[in-house]
């Protein structure tokens, strides 16, 4: 697989990414819901921090969090261009380039809309303001939209620790991009002989 077909990949996950962070941070105040169906919703949501909403705490966490997303991404994106140098597998290059075209879209977030947006606690956020944004570079917040409640209830008495507790099944919210680094992960472990049959292949002629 090529990098231009890699690239073509990467493009429209970021153009899929960014064109639906826009529109809910342009069309919706923070915390607005609509119901698609009873097990989904558009809610929209904003992430200070990492996956499922872990913060570093500290005043330089979100910055620290941010540099270290950007040293990623470029690692990432030096796996991506060698394992097309090397002729890796179309598997394992089209895993590589969602994992990167996801990981660049929360960036965008992290680095830029602090500072292109207003915020939007009780209220619909604007598009360079005049004012300015509500936070500067590096201290974006990560716009999340995609919310899949699958199954509400309380849960039996018999279960430990949680047992008679309200449970909601899937809870946290997400985005495009964090489906694209899902997906592409989920494609290394799930079809791990495929996306490197070269290392398998070595590794039975050592032994």
């Amino acid at each position: 697989m090529s990098l231009k077909r890699a690239g073509v990949i990467i493009v429209l996950i970021l153009l899929i990414d960014q064109i639906s962070k826009l529109y809910i941070k342009t069309n919706f105040a923070l915390g607005e819901e609509i119901e698609v169906f009873n097990w989904f919703s558009i809610l929209f949501v904003e992430n200070e921090g990492m996956a499922w909403g872990t913060k570093i705490p500290g005043e330089y966490g979100k910055l620290a969090l941010t540099l270290f997303r950007l040293v990623a991404i470029v690692g990432i994106g030096y796996w991506l261009w060698d394992s097309v140098k090397k002729g890796g597998s179309r598997i394992l290059i089209t895993a590589i380039a969602m994992i990167f075209a996801g990981a660049f879209g929360n960036i965008i977030d992290s680095v830029f809309y602090g500072v292109v947006f207003n915020d939007s606690y009780g209220q619909v956020a604007s598009f360079l303001p005049e004012a300015g944004g509500y936070s500067s570079l590096f201290h974006g917040k990560v716009v999340d939209m995609l919310y899949f409640p699958l199954w509400k209830g309380y849960l039996p008495e018999w279960i430990p620790f949680w047992g008679g507790k309200y449970f909601t099944f899937f809870e946290p919210v997400f985005n495009i991009a964090d489906s694209a680094i899902s997906v592409g992960v989920a494609m290394l472990l799930l079809f791990n002989k495929r996306a490197f049959p070269k290392e398998e292949k070595e590794e039975k002629k050592k032994a």
